[in-house]
């Protein structure tokens, strides 16, 4: 029985497609194996982080309406939140009102940092950080309590060898640019957002929506 010739030209094809990957794949590997191997001296020198790094979350409290969008995301039920009553955007400012968020934690004991919870956000106030290190004694440890640090005045946790009083270069320029928002993108100044964040953790009216002009409302009568 005769092979057609197009079946046999597919056959040889996916026999090089196949050669040819692989050598593609090995060309990639022998590469980096036969690279020049250079060590950091962390925590002295930086780690090398690249740019789409999934560490520690940052969290922004004041954007937050605890919609419990990310919770529901999470594919591991990593994310805790708890407030006393609904809260919502005020467009004006962009800042959210309401209820009071009582709680935000995360367990990293359990996260896997896949981000599935920063995409679903409203109001993008959940983002991944550059926060690589956060070693603890226990699984109770490993719980980020994020309301407790916005009533401190922080967006993401830092690393106990972060907080000494002569950290390494690199780690106090880190420090300073989380000390000054630098993460946030709505160009708050510093004492404005400190006020905004310890405004969620109480609660407040939201805003009222204003009343329809009286000619409008007439012609709708």
């Amino acid at each position: 029985m005769q092979v057609p010739a197009n079946t046999a030209r597919s056959y040889f094809r996916n026999i090089y497609l196949t050669l040819k990957t692989i050598l593609i794949g090995m060309r990639i590997t022998l590469k980096y194996c036969f690279a020049r191997t250079i060590t950091l001296q962390y925590p002295d020198v930086a780690p090398a982080l690249q740019p789409r790094y999934r560490g520690f979350h940052f969290f922004e409290i004041e954007k937050c309406i605890a919609c419990d969008a990310c919770a529901r995301a999470c594919p591991v039920d990593c994310i805790y939140i708890e407030k006393t009553g609904p809260r919502k955007i005020d467009k004006a400012t962009g800042l959210a009102s309401g209820g009071a968020v009582t709680r935000f934690a995360i367990d990293y004991a359990k996260c896997m940092f896949c981000a599935l919870c920063v995409d679903p956000c409203p109001t993008d106030c959940i983002h991944m950080g550059s926060v690589h290190d956060l070693s603890a004694y226990s699984r109770e440890g490993m719980i980020v309590e994020f309301t407790e640090l916005a009533a401190e005045g922080h967006q993401t946790p830092q690393p106990l060898w972060m907080q000494r009083e002569r950290p390494p270069v690199w780690a106090a320029e880190a420090r300073a640019k989380w000390e000054r928002y630098e993460f946030s993108r709505d160009g708050r100044e510093h004492d404005e957002r400190r006020h905004a964040m310890a405004q969620a953790l109480i609660e407040r009216e939201p805003p009222k929506k204003a009343a329809p002009k009286a000619g409008r409302a007439s012609r709708e009568s």
